[in-house]
């Protein structure tokens, strides 16, 4: 039965758009908890366009379930994350122009600066999960880098349409095997959504889910305890 990551980094967002004090974060993650949700997980970026070290620091005192940290290699932010003590880090790709993730890590490529900072975090007693795409070269470095869970990157699941996400949910289904077989832990996530969040959700072994955007856009209308109840309604199958 997968578990639902809530990603409040748009509450963040909304926030610094007028560079006040609401709405909080720490709100947003109590409600999100009472509605089901099984973890938190924000975005601590180099930018801070939208989460701020005073908001993780303030979720680590509050979070009573799994807190989920993404961040990049960067020095700072990995040392800013061995100090904190997040549950789990999940290290992504960030570039400054971008307006969210917009594909898994090259960790063949970045293989030692992704090494370093594995090994920094585990050492701090953080699990570390590698943001990835369904490749299992990919895949079979982050075994080899001491990675304990791989998160399959489902944007282009989430676009496709038709024959083509059919292909794509073969495409993470295949990659799922082949984290499992490895011997890490499986996760998805990227662009899921209330309509095509179940397919990837009885991907087998599949353990934990992180969503964010839908969850916050439907919280809009009917609020974030209700719409947390709904993708949970969904994810436990």
């Amino acid at each position: 039965m997968p578990e639902l990551g809530v990603n409040i980094d748009h509450i963040a967002t909304l926030r610094q758009a007028r560079k006040t004090y609401e709405p909080e974060p720490v709100t947003a993650a109590a409600l999100a908890e009472m509605g089901g949700a099984d973890g938190i997980t924000i975005h601590l970026r180099e930018d801070r366009r939208h989460i701020q070290d005073r908001d993780l620091q303030l979720l680590r005192q509050t979070v009573a379930i799994k807190l989920n940290l993404e961040l990049s290699v960067a020095d700072e932010i990995v040392g800013i994350a061995c100090q904190v003590k997040p549950d789990q880090a999940t290290i992504v790709p960030e570039r400054r122009e971008e307006v969210t993730t917009e594909g898994g890590l090259d960790v063949i490529s970045h293989r030692e600066a992704t090494r370093q900072s594995i090994d920094r975090l585990r050492a701090a007693g953080i699990a570390v999960s590698l943001f990835l795409d369904a490749d299992r070269r990919q895949i079979e470095m982050a075994k080899q880098l001491g990675a304990d869970a791989v998160e399959l990157h489902t944007g282009q699941y989430a676009l496709a349409r038709g024959a083509a996400q059919q292909e794509q949910l073969v495409a993470l289904t295949n990659a799922g095997k082949w984290i499992c077989d490895l011997g890490m832990t499986l996760h998805a996530g990227h662009g899921l959504n209330y309509h095509n969040v179940v397919p990837v959700a009885r991907i087998p072994k599949m353990h934990e889910l992180n969503i964010g955007h839908a969850i916050i856009s439907r919280a809009v209308f009917v609020g974030l305890h209700q719409a947390v109840r709904e993708m949970k309604q969904l994810v436990v199958i």
